[in-house]
């Protein structure tokens, strides 16, 4: 190669490890250590188990659907996608964000049991009770079915005896036997309420050398993880707290979450910790039996950085998805809608290599509109640096009254985007559902970009024609972590209509940097 070019060469590798650096969001050093968070992104309320040499685990996604994500490692730090166990939840017209909707309601705490060749999945609605999901294969065919008794926060648990049972309860804990569908067939048994305070809720069931323990948390950003023991599942209990970490930083309230262990008999426990606007995000720690007492972390402290756990083999580091090109014949893994989606409004085969996005019906506003699609964004290592996303749009299917754009999703939300009135187009920026800025615009091809972090807690907003040169719209979006939504900040991609249905945009892509 002749010298002239080295530098050229050089530089380009060293571009390709920054870009590459910058998209690492892997908890794994390939050191053989990790640092927690071990996913850094709102995957709350972990309940996680092995099955073999495979650990699954499943968390809250509240209205998003495809919902009840079902995640899978090998090695219990680095996850990747599995299934989605409800695509669609028709069990409410709430769900279709028709004249209601389930903020902050939905489908959340989830239980998951594997027994007798077959997956189960036990979670509850605030609204419309709780819900079985079972499949023989934990990326699916997942079936739903609708449960004659909702139990709040519950904890399934098979006992080697041949019988079901269910913890259960906010503040006081009961027990519930059921039988093999998760029907009851006994009474509701109170066998512990919570001392240190109120909230003692998140119970999950073991069995563990002639003990059962129900593992469970005093909630809220300030989290204490408890462990309840007896020689028999109706009690009496006592209580030990295992964790109550109040350190600042990643791992300050740590609480809620399962215990396991792996193939070579090592014990972890994933819980999770609050983290502000983008959510609250897993983290895996090492479990020490103390006296008969599973103790988290190391001294009383959670881990931040640690060694792996041992499972006989090293796997390969694994990132989760985030951008799309929209190519395939579904969005990407990552993607869920808010609320059911409208199939037949939204397509990646009317033009090949975009999404469509047509209007469903009229919306009164951002929250009520059909069809946006969502995904969670993955915070930095150093979260102070912002996670950038930026959408290509085409506009020249737009009807009068349609706005269409990239935003951000919670309570208080924002977005950037264009508002077409008459046969005029115009960029907007709305903060929490006011009009901020509004620019004349003649082009119908636009690029939106959002850059947000979760230190500041700020989301900007920007747009370019060419990709190359961006500008500023409109002012900062302060981002909060409201629980009349309960699911961190996410992306969402939208079209809605104002006047009448009908008009449509086509995502080139959507490119996470």
């Amino acid at each position: 190669m002749p010298k002239r070019y080295l530098p050229r060469l050089m530089f380009l590798m060293l571009l390709g490890s920054i870009r590459l650096t910058a998209q690492n969001i892997h908890s794994d050093n390939g050191d053989g250590t990790y640092t927690n968070p071990v996913i850094s992104a709102d995957f709350p309320d972990p309940d996680v188990i092995r099955v073999g040499d495979t650990y699954y685990m499943v968390t809250t996604t509240m209205f998003v659907f495809p919902g009840v994500t079902v995640l899978k490692s090998k090695d219990l730090v680095n996850w990747e996608y599995c299934s989605n166990a409800v695509p669609r939840f028709d069990f409410s017209k709430c769900y279709d964000l028709d004249s209601c909707n389930r903020y902050g309601h939905g489908q959340w705490a989830t239980s998951m049991k594997y027994h007798n060749g077959k997956f189960y999945l036990l979670f509850i609605t605030l609204n419309e009770g709780g819900f079985r999901c079972t499949a023989e294969k934990a990326e699916g065919h997942w079936t739903i079915a609708r449960l004659p008794k909702g139990f709040y926060d519950p904890g399934l648990f098979f006992d080697d005896k041949g019988k079901a049972f269910v913890a259960q309860g906010y503040n006081k804990i009961s027990i519930t036997e059921v039988n093999d569908s998760l029907e009851p067939v006994g009474p509701d048994s109170l066998v512990y309420t919570g001392d240190i305070r109120k909230g003692l809720e998140g119970t999950h069931v073991y069995k563990i050398d002639g003990n059962y323990y129900l593992y469970c948390t005093y909630g809220g950003v300030d989290g204490i993880q408890v462990a309840l023991r007896s020689k028999n599942i109706y009690g009496p209990y006592e209580e030990k707290v295992v964790i109550r970490d109040s350190t600042p930083g990643i791992n300050y309230g740590i609480h809620q979450g399962a215990l396991i262990q792996t193939q070579r008999g090592e014990w972890w426990t994933m819980l999770f910790v609050d983290r502000g606007p983008l959510g609250r995000f897993p983290s895996l720690q090492p479990v020490t039996w103390v006296d008969g007492w599973p103790m988290v972390g190391v001294d009383g402290k959670a881990v931040v950085t640690y060694k792996k756990p041992n499972v006989g083999k090293t796997y390969p580091i694994k990132d989760f998805p985030t951008s799309d090109e929209f190519s395939g014949k579904s969005p990407g893994m990552q993607w869920g809608w808010n609320h059911n989606p409208d199939s037949t409004k939204w397509s990646l085969t009317r033009r090949p290599g975009y999404l469509r996005l047509t209007t469903v019906g009229r919306a009164e506003g951002f929250m009520d509109a059909r069809n946006t699609l969502t995904q969670r964004p993955f915070a930095k290592r150093d979260e102070s640096v912002p996670t950038v996303a930026t959408a290509k749009m085409e506009l020249k299917g737009m009807k009068d009254g349609d706005i269409a754009g990239l935003a951000v999703l919670q309570d208080p939300y924002a977005y950037i985007g264009v508002r077409r009135r008459g046969n005029s187009k115009y960029l907007v920026m709305v903060n929490n559902g006011k009009l901020l800025d509004s620019v004349p615009v003649s082009q119908s091809t636009i690029y939106f970009r959002t850059q947000l972090s979760n230190i500041s807690k700020k989301a900007a907003f920007e747009y370019s024609f060419d990709n190359k040169t961006f500008r500023s719209l409109g002012n900062e979006l302060m981002m909060r972590f409201s629980l009349k939504i309960f699911t961190g900040n996410k992306f969402g991609l939208f079209n809605y209509a104002t006047f009448a249905a009908g008009g449509y945009v086509d995502v080139d892509w959507f490119r996470v940097e």
